[in-house]
């Protein structure tokens, strides 16, 4: 049997939620369009991600709009529309946490500035809670601060990658080891060969949206721009057990004096049931550098102030170091927005934050659509392999102490 050749319109790197949504997008509007991945499905930025679907509130707490702010506000009103099948895509078979999330503020005067700014410039997305309406740890009588309500979902991040996947399953494929595909230009066109394999697949456009593996994939094709940047972090997981679980269902902000909250909690569930908090916010950023026994220490002694009525003295705890990768910029800022550039053919991606996929997704199919790129014609696909599905961090037990 000789070479087959199959065109399609795009190849997309990277089985994230920015390559699925961008994957589910393009099938849907008629074009060809495949996805690689390399390792499982979600198994970078994604599943390490807390599932917050930000609409910009977190990011007007010095009291003005800034550029992320402004860029993000939007986002949740597309998942909503996404989660009820009414939206861009279908993600009714999405697990959605909690509807809504909450900030909060202690007595210092710098939280509770940080709230009010937040709750006058956010208005229409805030809403004060007392008594019952507030989580159950923020219910007890020491609370002394103030409970802001966010229209803001929290989703679960697995079951969105299953969502996203699924119905485009013939068109996800496995990546081999580096030295075991090809990719290269020749008149006009990328041809992507997997070794051993005769199928010669060849693609209008390559999309990068591979996160931090979008720098190896640039250097495969002999390029390094453009730049990227990884901004580390140290997330820190504490599980209850069924002896001494934690108190209820927790996902909030806890405000402190700059854009970022003093710490933000989600809740999750790992294989045997058993309630996660999941620990961002300051507590990560300045966990970075710390030993792993230093970072529990400061995640210990940062919810003992906050909650000195929560006895944890059984809860087990982990720490989960993680990098976000996103384009360079000039003083190793977080970007305000989703990026993208297109090369000779390339397209090289990231989101930023995952609720902003569905806008970097948009964006795009534009730049597409403006290089006169319509759907072709439908070939078959090839048969290659398909890749799993990544677990959750708090579902592998070896991340435990």
């Amino acid at each position: 049997m000789g070479e087959q050749s199959v065109r399609v319109d795009v190849a997309i790197f990277g089985g994230g939620v920015a390559g699925l949504w961008l994957l589910g997008r393009l099938r849907q509007l008629g074009y060809q369009a495949v996805l690689f991945e390399s390792q499982a499905l979600g198994a970078g930025q994604t599943r390490h991600s807390q599932g917050i679907i930000h609409g910009g509130t977190k990011y007007a707490l010095t009291g003005k709009l800034t550029g992320s702010s402004e860029s993000i506000a939007e986002m949740p009103g597309i998942w909503r529309a996404a989660l009820n099948g009414e939206g861009e895509l279908d993600l009714r078979n999405t697990q959605l946490l909690s509807t809504h999330q909450f900030m909060w503020s202690t007595e210092s005067l710098t939280s509770r500035m940080a709230g009010f700014f937040a709750s006058k410039l956010m208005k229409s997305r805030t809403a004060s809670v007392e008594g019952d309406e507030r989580p159950q740890v923020l219910r007890d009588r020491h609370f002394k601060g103030h409970v802001y309500r966010l229209d803001e979902p929290v989703l679960e991040v697995a079951s969105l990658v299953h969502a996203l996947a699924e119905p485009h399953r013939e068109a996800i494929y496995k990546l081999p080891d580096d030295e075991h595909y090809h990719i290269e230009q020749r008149h006009g066109l990328w041809h992507i060969r997997m070794e051993g394999d005769e199928t010669d697949l060849t693609a209008h456009r390559i999309v990068f949206a591979a996160g931090k593996g979008n720098e190896a994939l640039l250097k495969k094709i002999g390029r390094n721009s453009p730049a990227m940047q990884l901004r580390p972090l140290q997330m820190v997981m504490v599980r209850g057990s069924k002896e001494a679980s934690l108190p209820g269902e927790l996902y909030a902000h806890c405000l402190g004096a700059s854009t970022n909250p003093r710490i933000t909690i989600t809740t999750h569930y790992d294989r045997d049931g058993n309630t996660v908090w999941y620990l961002g916010g300051q507590i990560a950023e300045e966990g970075v550098g710390r030993s792993r026994d230093a970072q529990i220490a400061a995640a210990r002694k940062e919810l003992h102030e906050l909650f000195p009525w929560l006895d944890l003295s059984h809860a087990q705890w982990g720490v989960l170091p993680i990098d976000r990768a996103e384009v360079k910029m000039a003083d190793g800022s977080r970007p305000d927005n989703v990026f993208f550039a297109q090369e000779n053919g390339v397209i090289t991606a990231w989101p930023t934050k995952l609720a902003m996929a569905p806008r970097l997704a948009r964006q795009i199919i534009e730049a597409i659509e403006h290089d006169g790129i319509a759907p072709g014609e439908q070939a078959e696909l090839p048969h290659w392999p398909h890749p799993g599905y990544a677990l959750l961090p708090w579902q592998e037990e070896e991340r435990w102490s």
